[in-house]
């Protein structure tokens, strides 16, 4: 069992649970992830580290309520227990020399800071681009400020009610131009990794996305996290989930995600109705 220390709301539907588990926190690295089953019956569903602490024997990670699961998760509060929480999983990011460019669309944030965070302690340049649709969708703004100066910076949203209105690909085509940049590592919707690395590749910068395929057991035996790319098979889980970004076919992986989306839409309406008094 895995007691919840401190509960974060960022918004409405997005969360950071900090969890008591020092055997994890001693062996995450930035781009790895773990994997949460609330209770016997529960589905297991991966979540990224957003960070940890070695010294103080916790980790956390951060969810937005989409279905059934990610909903119960909302519910519960600290001194609170989950079942399991397996991890670290996955490879962790790999830090090349060079100056680099961490961008993070949404809940991808969440996994972007850690690998911001690491590259800085380990003496890299970086610039961070922050994206959301909006400016409460912006997670983790005050950890990056700290961690960057305004020159490092970037952010934007859809509808400009935080920083320079627009998507990530802009910030991302002037630090190209000015050769700013010599890799970068990209995280968040689909279509933001996937015009990021159209971009990066027309200007010749290396690019590695972290991909976030429906996944089960995290070890690479029930397949579900298969990904193609450079037109070859691979297990996000075992294989990533850093892969590089020009060669992942996005259209694939975007059918993958959906795949499942009408069930998840029926548990989620079947919890919703359970949990509701009108009901019982």
């Amino acid at each position: 069992m895995y007691k919840i220390l401190e509960k974060t709301q960022f918004s409405e539907k997005v969360f950071k649970f900090r969890v008591e588990a020092p055997q994890m926190a001693k062996k995450a690295q930035a781009g790895q992830f773990l994997i949460v089953r609330i209770d016997e019956t529960g589905e297991r569903v991966p979540f990224t580290f957003a960070g940890w602490n070695p010294d103080e024997g916790w980790i956390e990670f951060i969810f937005m309520v989409i279905g059934k699961t990610t909903m119960q998760l909302s519910t519960l509060e600290p001194g609170d227990e989950i079942l399991d929480i397996t991890g670290p999983l996955g490879n962790p990011t790999e830090m090349h020399d060079g100056s680099w460019c961490v961008i993070g669309g949404g809940v991808g944030l969440a996994i972007a800071y850690p690998v911001a965070r690491m590259l800085v302690e380990s003496g890299h340049e970086v610039h961070a681009i922050m994206g959301a649709r909006t400016k409460d969708l912006l997670l983790m703004v005050p950890q990056f400020e700290e961690l960057l100066d305004s020159d490092h910076l970037h952010i934007c949203t859809d509808d400009g009610t935080a920083g320079e209105k627009g998507v990530v690909t802009v910030p991302l085509e002037r630090l190209c131009q000015a050769h700013a940049i010599d890799q970068t590592f990209v995280v968040g919707p689909v279509p933001a990794m996937k015009f990021s690395a159209i971009t990066c590749e027309k200007y010749g910068v290396p690019v590695i996305a972290s991909l976030n395929p429906i996944m089960i057991d995290g070890t690479g035996m029930c397949g579900c996290c298969r990904v193609t790319v450079d037109g070859e098979t691979k297990f996000a889980c075992v294989d990533g989930p850093d892969f590089d970004a020009t060669k992942v076919d996005w259209n694939d992986l975007r059918a993958r995600q959906a795949a499942y989306r009408t069930e998840e839409g029926q548990s989620l309406k079947a919890y919703e109705e359970a949990m509701c008094a009108c009901h019982r």
